[in-house]
């Protein structure tokens, strides 16, 4: 089965110094999706200040879709006319602070918050604290397993190295915090491999009740580990996760959100890389009422290199959201970025921003993001803006690319030409599309765990 060609939007050098692309597609890669025409189209209103596009597939036309002046009434989300007070051009301007003051309240004019439907989302702007109602009575119960090598233990506010990557860029990363007393602190001690993950099992005890967390996983100089965080139950979760990968060590992060239906969760993961570091990160996020994670990657030493993975699949009324930053902000480091998500069902919607920013210090960058989704039925939406910020021509290569589309109906013929029901041709669709990312995850128990979701996912809408 050949996979259709993809909409690229911005290359600035090709994909032969950009990590080639087209290498993402393996595997399965973009199979299925109905590539997005109008690469002009794209290309402007990605590049537009304030502006963002979808290529909503939802009603299969394929249409690109300006959101910069929508008016989403159901939502209360409304854009900023070109007349109102315009934000920093760059990212990295963004207001980094631990007082819980020094932040506004979430609102549709502001460009990070533009997408979040923020009725649903108001209970973790409150500045709240953690609901304990006794002694082993708390809003989120946390189960802690770990190898002997792991060390475990905790941190308050301004205890190093809590606060040493993760400065908060927003209320909610600010209140989660000030509200978290003792974070949890896992170290892989200098020039240790740990074979076996670190799991963390985060249970959430009510969808009534608020929660605040802060997470420090660290590996120290030359040293070896995966951490998986696991979401699970209902809550008001506010989380940070703060990630310090030393140098020349080789760090794995896996978080899955794989919440209750009526859970709200809005997390900050930020990394902060040595020199020569690797991180690679994964985000599965499956559950909840509505979700939102960001993830926050400083390349700081020169060398370092961060993966970044995602994967989702939003159901009917269900609102799933990533947001990726790659701060390039050293000399011959590297990123690549690629998210996949499915929709179905009326009302479900997802959001991926990916933002790069090269720094002029930055020579010898190779930078690339990837963000493909698959609509199954009528009524899903989805949006996908993808953003460069290049202040340096001496690089190796940086490009980005986005599509949305539905299922290719000449794939489908195929398939079913071949004696395979439409069902199960559906189903193979679905599975190729997700299985680059699976693939990539090196713990065995959550591949199996994610290929057992998908197929529940699936059965929801094809039985």
């Amino acid at each position: 089965m050949t996979s259709p060609d993809v909409t690229e939007v911005n290359d600035v050098n090709g994909p032969e110094s950009a990590g080639d692309p087209r290498a993402n597609e393996a595997a399965g890669g973009a199979a299925g999706v109905a590539p997005v025409p109008a690469q002009e189209e794209l290309a402007e209103a990605s590049s537009a200040a304030g502006g963002g596009w979808s290529a909503d597939g939802a009603d299969g036309s394929g249409a690109v879709t300006d959101h910069s002046r929508a008016q989403l009434e159901d939502e209360a989300i409304a854009l900023p006319s070109g007349g109102e007070k315009a934000e920093k051009a760059t990212r990295a301007h963004r207001a980094r602070s631990f007082e819980v003051s020094d932040f506004e309240r979430p609102s549709t004019k502001m460009e990070e918050w533009r997408f979040t439907p923020l009725r649903v989302m108001a209970p973790l702007f409150e500045d709240a604290a953690t609901d304990v109602r006794g002694e082993d009575d708390h809003p989120v119960m946390y189960e802690v397993e770990t190898p002997a090598e792991i060390a475990v233990g905790t941190l308050a506010p301004g205890e190093a190295p809590r606060g040493t990557a993760l400065v908060p860029e927003s209320l909610v990363s600010a209140v989660a915090s000030e509200r978290c007393a003792d974070a949890l602190h896992l170290k892989a001690a200098k020039n240790t491999e740990i074979a076996e993950p670190a799991r963390v099992a985060v249970a959430g005890q009510g969808a009534d009740r608020r929660g605040n967390a802060h997470i420090v996983l660290e590996t120290e100089e030359s040293s070896v580990a995966t951490f998986v965080v696991h979401h699970t139950g209902s809550a008001q979760f506010a989380e940070n996760v703060e990630l310090i990968v030393g140098a020349n060590s080789q760090m794995t992060v896996i978080a899955l959100q794989d919440w209750d239906d009526d859970a709200l969760h809005i997390a900050t993961h930020h990394a902060k890389l040595g020199r020569d570091a690797r991180l690679k990160h994964i985000v599965v996020s499956l559950g909840g009422r509505a979700v939102r994670v960001d993830v926050i990657g400083e390349l700081v030493e020169p060398g370092a290199e961060i993966e970044n993975l995602g994967l989702y699949f939003a159901d009917a009324d269900q609102y799933l959201e990533h947001r990726l930053f790659v701060d390039h902000a050293a000399p011959r480091c590297t990123s690549n970025s690629t998210y996949k998500g499915a929709l179905q069902g009326k009302g479900a919607r997802s959001v991926w921003v990916g933002d790069v920013l090269i720094r002029k210090e930055a020579e010898g960058t190779n930078t690339y993001e990837l963000n493909r989704n698959l609509v199954l039925t009528e009524g899903a939406r989805a949006d996908s803006v993808p953003n460069l910020e290049i202040e340096t021509g001496e690089i190796e290569g940086a490009g980005h690319a986005a599509a949305t589309g539905r299922f290719d109906d000449e794939q489908l013929f195929y398939l079913r030409a071949r004696g395979i029901p439409e069902i199960e041709a559906r189903r193979l669709v679905v599975r190729g599309f997700f299985a680059e990312l699976i693939q990539q995850i090196d713990v065995p128990e959550i591949r199996e765990h994610l290929s057992d979701a998908i197929e529940a996912e699936l059965a929801r809408s094809m039985n």
